[in-house]
């Protein structure tokens, strides 16, 4: 055996001369699984959605606003139940009640100029304008989503002739175009909605238009469009699920707009036709009174158009901060 032949170490016996010497990193080029645990996916999410609801909670006025909402939400739907009044006839209201009566026992807020009692008449305008309210903010914004996504996600001259259609509409002030139609067309809390939805659904798919514009250019977008996936699919499932936070955020503050809207067509004498009534009608009306001295008619009508329309902004700018953090995670 020479020299060179000693330095050489021995082999393994367990290894076989056929087998390499074990390598000293070998334990770091072992495989690594990279499978995601079973429902990491969901824990993912859950803790999106709690960081979000954190972010929303810690802001008090939104808070404040959820508070009053639910309020009004009990007092519209749930307090008729609980304080029975005559809303419908005015001929049994003036027998069971004075004429403009001020505040007294039998009627806490007092009665209006038809004998009707101002308290229940809150409630009962207030189911109108509420529901009109989401309504009309759901239509709106669902259809402004739906054609903004197309718009943009078409591009061309598909894109240019709808972007013109809304540039049209948006010419024409909303409150001439609302009390034009509702001139035109018989008055009924239906037609509110929809005549709402008409002159509220150009702001959302301008805003959702700029949205799709950016989102069609993503990688994932085009790895569907090369896979064969339809505009349809691609539009549905890619596209308008991840314009969510702005969607919200806009229809938050649709649901405030639509209201002050009702309230408008109200205050000038084209609100819900009697016996109906809404909020900005009651409100009409107790300008009309309070000049003749019957000043507590005034207050109850617009206090609840400020506190709900207050309420509605407070929740949407806490929502906005909240989804910003989940577009800021993902």
């Amino acid at each position: 055996m020479t020299k060179h032949d000693e330095d050489i170490p021995p082999l393994l016996e367990a290894g076989g001369p056929d087998l390499p010497a074990p390598s000293p990193l070998g334990h770091l080029l072992e495989p690594v699984d990279f499978t995601i645990p079973e429902g990491g996916e969901a824990a993912s999410s859950g803790g999106m959605a709690k960081q979000i609801l954190q972010v929303f909670v810690q802001n008090r006025l939104a808070v404040f606003g959820v508070v009053v909402i639910v309020g009004f939400l009990l007092f519209c739907f749930v307090g008729p139940l609980l304080y029975h009044t005559n809303q419908t006839n005015s001929e049994l209201a003036l027998q069971n009640a004075y004429q403009n009566a001020a505040p007294h026992k039998g009627n806490p807020l007092g009665t209006d100029g038809t004998g009707f009692d101002i308290l229940g008449r809150l409630m009962f305008g207030g189911q109108t304008s509420l529901i009109v309210g989401f309504a009309s903010a759901f239509v709106a914004t669902l259809f402004g989503v739906i054609y903004g996504a197309l718009s943009g996600f078409m591009g061309g001259w598909i894109d240019a002739v709808l972007m013109r259609i809304v540039d049209i509409l948006l010419s024409i002030p909303s409150v001439f175009f609302l009390i034009v139609l509702v001139t035109v067309f018989r008055a009924t809390e239906i037609l509110f909605i929809f005549v709402i939805a008409f002159v509220s659904w150009l702001a959302p798919a301008r805003l959702i238009r700029g949205e799709t514009l950016s989102l069609r250019e993503r990688e994932y977008v085009q790895s569907v469009r090369v896979m064969g996936g339809s505009r349809s699919r691609i539009v549905g499932r890619h596209i308008v699920p991840n314009t969510i936070g702005t969607i919200v955020v806009f229809a938050t503050f649709q649901i405030a707009d639509s209201i002050l809207l009702l309230a408008a067509l109200g205050f000038v004498g084209l609100g819900v036709p009697p016996p109906g009534t809404d909020w900005g009608s009651m409100l009409s009306t107790g300008v009309d009174t309070a000049l003749s001295g019957y000043w507590w008619e005034i207050y109850p009508a617009g206090l609840c158009i400020v506190l709900v329309v207050i309420s509605f902004s407070f929740i949407g700018d806490a929502l906005a901060d909240a989804l910003e953090v989940r577009s800021q995670r993902r």
